[in-house]
């Protein structure tokens, strides 16, 4: 699209976040949640809603969804009522939904995240609600009929609803990977788009800039990815600006993304006023958060990623660009800072784990939990270079990699058996390059005679001699005294 037509607009974006939660029994009932199971084996009359059965509040939906609204700055809602959102899918056993309406658990929330240009943009929250899932409708390669999985139905969710606050698809994305990393360092959900587990829908509208009233807003769905999400805002964005170029009017839709193609396409249309019927739910009685309770949850809440990254960049003087990636990962980002409680070199410590820790749990698809190396031995590396008792080199390749095949073992102690130390005593440095020297008279004349590049080269064979192990300062040190002799 010409860059002068896409300037003219402003595009107008909010997200609908569903989250499925880590619980291990359903939202109203004692299913189980467990993913991948045999079809329809997760399954009883309450989840079915059969006659006679009624629903219960499963506390520990209430608690995650406490949490990620205390992690956006929300206000709690102390007393809530249940909804029933009346729709009639295939895959919704009860013909509704059990869900909330007036009374979200949170409101007024808000999350800051990065836009197009690099800088923070507040972006928000306007309610996050508590409901079950649906079941889910499959099609076999080469079968006409429509089977139908109630494994899922009934499973929490939290669905985390924006202001229509985004203005590009940059901060869409943005705004998604935010919102993954809170539910996994609060635990509440493994942020699995791939899966389902994760589920977006993005309404998107263009106006004019400088224009006060929005334009109309159509809602994309399929999105099973951030880079999806990001592909389908930008293609909506385009089209719905060539509508009103060509002197068209966008219609209130609902379209879906194809990732193949990068394209939407139309699934149903919208109503003015929606037809679910919402009506309190009569078989849940009111649910009042009480102030003990509250605290116990914020009490109970973890360490989040802008707290670390504050504490990394201010208190601990790290760049930003180490701090995004160190609070990327909630267990990375502990394993960090339990680090930090054994050395002040903090800088050291995140080229560490960046590097080389990071580099071998992707080499291996290890989880952090899994990696073999305490916090404290680590520590123990960067304090051998920094006493200048070894190299970098020296720890990297070989202090590091054998005390990954011998954990039981401290830093020191490797480098002790495997006479890594370097060599720092004066004397016998000053052997070594008095050898060194006397066998390149040719070099040591070129570097007399103005070619101090030469100084490398030395060195070089410096270390060869020591393997390495020569202290570099001091055989430096000795090395330019002996040459300008």
């Amino acid at each position: 699209m010409d860059k002068e037509i896409r300037d003219k607009y402003q595009p107008v974006i909010g997200l609908e976040v569903h989250a499925q939660l880590l619980t291990q029994s359903k939202a109203y009932s004692s299913d189980s949640t467990e993913y991948g199971m045999l079809p329809n084996t997760n399954l009883s009359a309450i989840t079915l809603a059969h006659p006679g059965t009624l629903p219960r509040i499963n506390k520990k939906v209430v608690e995650m969804a406490v949490k990620m609204g205390l992690a956006t700055h929300c206000e709690i809602t102390r007393h809530n009522v249940y909804a029933r959102k009346n729709y009639f899918y295939p895959d919704l056993p009860k013909g509704y939904q059990l869900t909330q309406d007036k009374t979200p658990v949170c409101t007024g929330g808000h999350l800051v995240v990065k836009n197009e240009a690099g800088t923070d943009s507040h972006i928000g929250i306007t309610r996050i609600h508590m409901e079950e899932d649906a079941g889910k409708s499959m099609h076999l390669p080469g079968e006409i009929e429509t089977l139908v999985d109630f494994n899922r139905a009934g499973v929490p969710l939290i669905e985390i609803v924006s202001e229509p606050d985004l203005r590009d698809s940059t901060e869409a994305y943005n705004y998604m990977v935010e919102i993954r990393r809170l539910v996994r360092y609060l635990d509440i959900c493994d942020g699995n788009m791939e899966e389902g587990s994760l589920r977006c829908d993005a309404n998107v509208s263009v106006m004019l800039k400088g224009a006060k009233q929005y334009g109309t807003k159509v809602e994309v769905k399929n999105m099973n990815s951030f880079r999806n999400v990001q592909r389908a805002i930008e293609h909506e964005i385009e089209r719905q600006i060539m509508i009103l170029e060509n002197g068209g009017v966008v219609e209130g839709e609902t379209r879906g993304f194809d990732a193949n193609t990068g394209t939407t396409s139309s699934q149903r249309s919208k109503e003015t006023m929606n037809d679910y019927r919402y009506f309190p739910e009569p078989d849940l009685p009111p649910l009042v958060i009480e102030q003990e309770w509250l605290h116990t949850i914020k009490e109970s809440m973890p360490a989040l990623p802008q707290e670390l990254y504050k504490r990394f960049t201010e208190e601990l003087g790290l760049p930003e660009y180490d701090a995004a990636v160190l609070t990327d990962s909630k267990e990375i980002a502990l394993y960090f800072n339990e680090l930090t409680q054994h050395t002040s070199n903090y800088k050291a410590a995140s080229n560490w784990v960046m590097g080389p820790v990071k580099s071998y749990l992707n080499e291996l698809t290890l989880h952090i939990s899994d990696f073999p190396l305490q916090p404290q031995q680590i520590a123990e590396i960067i304090a051998l270079v920094d006493e200048n008792k070894v190299s970098h080199s020296i720890a990297a390749k070989q202090i590091y990699p054998f005390l990954l095949e011998n954990p039981s073992k401290t830093a020191l102690q490797v480098a002790e058996e495997q006479s890594l130390l370097q060599q720092s005593d004066s004397d016998s440095l000053q052997l070594i390059i008095s050898e060194v020297v006397a066998g390149n008279p040719a070099k040591v004349a070129e570097y007399k005679a103005g070619k101090q590049a030469l100084i490398g080269m030395f060195m070089g064979e410096i270390m060869k001699k020591t393997q390495g192990k020569a202290d570099p300062k001091i055989a430096n040190k000795l090395l330019r005294e002996t040459l300008n002799a």
